[in-house]
């Protein structure tokens, strides 16, 4: 079967013997699916649905319907601003403005360089620390534009924050992560 690893189909295989139907685990086989190719493209799709011995339509249907599932490829980090009221309230607005302008690129969009791909997020469900992201699975806030500038640091090569072309980079790195 093309598209997984022999443990990425037992894991799935093992998910499925734990529902009386197995397309109860169509979320998590997903995840593990996605977790081990970094998207869902046609082959881990058809791999999954052999891995449950469920319809291959039922899998594209669940994996299409929702958000966390990807279609298509996607950067080696998945970063989500949220645009709840409490972050915008508190400046999610002026992070999004740079983050584009840090990162290229739009809401939806990778970086040229694969390293993320940006999105905003209705509620990530940390008010508390609005304005906020996540970077995979790390929660960062409260944020100000410094603050971001450190955080995606953290997660490029040499821990150097990303500058326009004509200004050189600034030294970053090293913020204390705040995590829930």
């Amino acid at each position: 079967m093309p598209g997984l690893s022999e443990a990425a189909r037992s894991e799935i295989r093992a998910l499925g013997a734990r529902y009386e139907r197995r397309q109860s685990a169509l979320l998590p086989a997903l995840f593990v699916a996605q977790r081990e190719a970094g998207w869902l493209p046609p082959d881990v799709l058809e791999a999954v649905a052999e891995a449950l011995e469920v319809p291959l339509s039922e899998v594209a249907a669940v994996a299409s319907f929702y958000r966390l599932y990807f279609l298509r490829p996607q950067g080696r980090h998945q970063l989500l601003l949220c645009t709840n009221l409490a972050c915008l309230l508190n400046g999610a607005d002026r992070l999004r403005a740079h983050l584009e302008a840090r990162l290229g690129v739009r809401p939806g969009e990778t970086t040229p360089d694969g390293l993320f791909t940006f999105r905003t997020w209705e509620c990530l469900a940390w008010c508390d620390h609005a304005p906020m992201m996540m970077v995979d699975e790390e929660r960062y806030g409260p944020l100000t534009p410094e603050r971001v500038d450190e955080v995606l640091a953290r997660y490029r090569p040499g821990g150097r924050p990303a500058g326009r072309p004509d200004e050189p980079a600034a030294g970053g790195g090293g913020a204390a992560q705040e995590g829930g």
